[in-house]
């Protein structure tokens, strides 16, 4: 009888391997996997492992034999080596905050995928690449991958400061999701001094000999610090256009702005009707005016009068790309960047007091109670009698007996009607706060201002949200013969419902407060209450942040779905052609349908809404570029100084404080933390000391020193009080 041989005392088990031969076998599987195609030698494959040792060779040469006698790889002809398998890439877009790692974001709600900052194969933020998985996901972890392909470049120009020297300059990039410096030798810098801002374009990603992009300066924008040179940088960082070309203003100014009598007979005549602008008091653009008429037995028609700026603008024309490719216009703390030339936006399409301008009308017969009677769309022709400033406006509703007083009071009482019943209907009351900025004439910020939102500016917003719903509406329900509902192709807004879970996460954050938000009813109507209930406390803004940040994002598209934020079945853009290119697009349908036109199909407007979708979340990204500038500037002179704030963020690098009295949001950083070790808890969005079992969470109150800012980053670093 054989004996059984004792195990000794740290030997390895039968089925254990060395971590040498583990490592050798994860490489080799690296190797063939993520190089699906190409063939290797044994001698090719020794070089790529840093084999030198004999036992791991032969180990390599035993696994070789292995992995071909289980067909998962195969020898060609002349010896070398190639896999059977086919390699499953999977496409996706990097999302890379972390100078450590990035995400690649999937589509089809897959998990997204976790990759190495070295693995990245020099993608950067915003890239499609290709990727294959080198780890499947785990409870509680993500799938890890390697990019093997970038598919499509997001960018190859980056603003930023350049530190300039004899033999080589860098450029360091002001967006914090570049993470690596761009090397431009002395004869590529230009006119660039040291600690310009410029525009550098990269024209090598990385060679042999340096891992650093190389590239050329192309525009110097001005010395760090500067106010033009910062939004320069802003717009050049989003791409935003500096100018219009020469051919494009060319185009505007040969419009002509004579309104012959024979196009005066295309059009419903208002010019006799009592009509006004109500806009800020530094806007040039006046591109919607209300009219009002008294019909009797209570009844009033009220026209909701759009600049007709598809009049001016011809489909295709040079105009209309231009205006195509910037989608919309965009308002920056100090300037605006329009989408058409201001001969259009501030001349021929705004509707100026006392001049005939063209205009596309929704038309009610309304009561007193707000109930809609008749309606009619159509093109028009108005003369505005008032160009009131939302102040002058509001001092009407509030009592002054003056101009138009009347009327003014008339609209607002049937716009709160209006209101009321959105919100009956289960309309979510999404007010946010917004700042705004007193600046001296260099663009130094003095003042952080939060912006009111009073009676008239809800009673003209309750108007245009009237005309964009009931022309969505008008072109759902259109009746022809033999024809579906919604069958005809048209530019919707279109606003899905929350998700459950992340709706159940801001529930929780919002129970911290002491506030509860019912999510398993009429999920509106519980918004709304937390909304009542928090207005004018310290935590309003970040509450109401947080919750906007839980719902889905607002789009442009063909598919007439509804709107979960306004409670309507069927919301378009009508009311602003000016400043939004899809205004355009539905004035352009709704004229075609009206005109008796077929279907025109969705093939060439769908690619238009997404692109319209993709601008706005760019010009809304550049806006809060913009304002987080001035904050940190303005935070700049208050160096030292103490303030209290509120939890608005947690993350593994650090904690996101806002300043109550500025509203101006600056980081802890985890690294200065330094009363214990703190661990990020992701689920729970908070962070706990290791030893003191201190819990930092979203909605704290902290007390936080200013310690650091940098306007090249626009960060404001604060450090937290300890406790006495």
């Amino acid at each position: 009888m054989s004996k059984k041989r004792k195990k000794k005392l740290g030997t390895r088990s039968k089925n254990q391997e060395p971590n040498h031969v583990k490592a050798i076998k994860s490489k080799l599987h690296e190797i063939f996997t993520l190089n699906d195609g190409k063939s290797y030698g044994y001698r090719e494959l020794i070089r790529k492992l840093q084999l030198r040792d004999k036992k791991s060779k032969d180990y390599l040469k035993t696994q070789l034999f292995s992995l071909e006698s289980k067909d998962k790889i195969r020898r060609l002809s002349d010896g070398r080596y190639i896999t059977n398998a086919e390699t499953e890439y999977i496409q996706g877009k990097v999302d890379h905050v972390n100078p450590n790692f990035a995400y690649i974001l999937t589509p089809d709600g897959e998990d997204d995928i976790w990759v190495k900052t070295q693995d990245l194969n020099f993608a950067i933020h915003g890239d499609l690449v290709s990727v294959v998985l080198t780890r499947p996901a785990k409870k509680g972890f993500r799938p890890e991958g390697k990019v093997v392909n970038i598919l499509n470049r997001d960018r190859d120009e980056f603003v930023g400061k350049i530190d300039v020297s004899q033999k080589f300059s860098f450029v360091v990039p002001d967006s914090r999701h570049i993470h690596f410096d761009i090397m431009v030798y002395p004869e590529k810098i230009g006119k660039a001094k040291p600690n310009d801002k410029v525009m550098v374009k990269i024209d090598k990603w990385h060679d042999a000999k340096n891992r650093s992009p190389l590239g050329t300066v192309t525009e110097v924008l001005g010395q760090a610090g500067e106010n033009e040179a910062e939004i320069h940088s802003i717009m050049a960082e989003f791409g935003l256009p500096f100018r219009f070309t020469k051919k494009v203003e060319k185009a505007a100014d040969q419009i002509s702005d004579l309104i012959t009598d024979e196009e005066i007979k295309k059009r419903r005549d208002f010019r006799d009707i009592t009509t006004f602008t109500v806009d800020p008091h530094d806007a040039k653009d006046f591109d919607d005016a209300l009219s009002i008429k008294e019909l009797g037995d209570d009844k009033y028609e009220i026209g909701i009068h759009i600049a007709d700026v598809s009049h001016y603008v011809d489909e295709g024309s040079e105009l209309d790309k231009e205006a195509v490719d910037r989608a919309t216009s965009v308002y920056l703390v100090d300037r605006t960047i329009p989408m058409l030339p201001e001969r259009l936006s501030n001349g021929l399409c705004s509707l100026r007091p006392n001049e005939e301008k063209l205009t596309f009308s929704a038309v009610f017969d309304i009561d007193s109670k707000g109930a809609v009677s008749k309606k009619w769309f159509g093109r028009t022709i108005i003369n505005s009698d008032r160009r009131f400033t939302y102040e002058e406006a509001q001092e009407r509703i509030e009592g002054l007996d003056s101009d138009f007083t009347k009327e003014v009071v008339t609209l607002n009482n049937i716009a709160k009607q209006l209101r009321k019943k959105r919100f009956q209907q289960g309309a979510v009351n999404f007010e946010t706060v917004e700042v705004k900025f007193r600046l001296d004439e260099k663009g130094k910020p003095l003042e952080v201002i939060p912006k009111e939102r009073k009676d008239a500016h809800k009673m003209i917003e309750e108007f245009m949200l009237l005309a964009n719903k009931e022309v969505a509406t008008h072109i759902y329900k259109w009746k022809e013969k033999g024809k579906e509902e919604g069958s005809k192709t048209f530019v919707y807004r279109v606003h899905d419902d929350p998700d459950p879970e992340k709706l159940s996460t801001f529930a929780s954050f919002a129970a911290r407060f002491g506030h509860k938000v019912d999510t398993g009813g009429n999920i509106s109507h519980g918004l709304n209450k937390l909304m009542e209930n928090i207005e004018g406390k310290p935590e309003q803004n970040v509450l109401e942040s947080l919750a906007i940040r839980s719902m889905a994002k607002a789009k442009y598209t063909t598919d007439p779905r509804g709107h979960f934020g306004l409670a309507f079945e069927h919301y378009t853009h009508f009311t602003s052609p000016i400043r939004r290119y899809p205004d355009v697009m539905v004035h352009r349908l709704l004229e075609h349908y009206l005109q008796g036109g077929k279907n025109v199909g969705n093939e060439e407007h769908e690619p238009l809404c997404m692109h319209s979708s993709e601008r706005e979340k760019r010009a809304a990204d550049a806006e809060r570029a913009s304002i987080k500038y001035k904050q940190v500037e303005f935070m700049e002179t208050m160096l030292g100084q103490e303030f209290e704030g509120i939890v608005s963020g947690v993350t593994e690098w650090g904690i996101f404080v806002e300043i109550i009295q500025t509203k101006c949001e600056g980081m802890i950083r985890m690294t200065d933390l330094d009363d214990d070790f703190y661990e990020f808890d992701e689920k729970q969005m908070r962070v706990i000391g290791r030893n003191n079992k201190r819990i930092i969470t979203l909605g704290d109150k902290l007390n936080v020193i200013v310690a650091k800012t940098d306007i090249d980053r626009r960060t404001i670093d604060l450090e937290l009080v300890s406790d006495k």
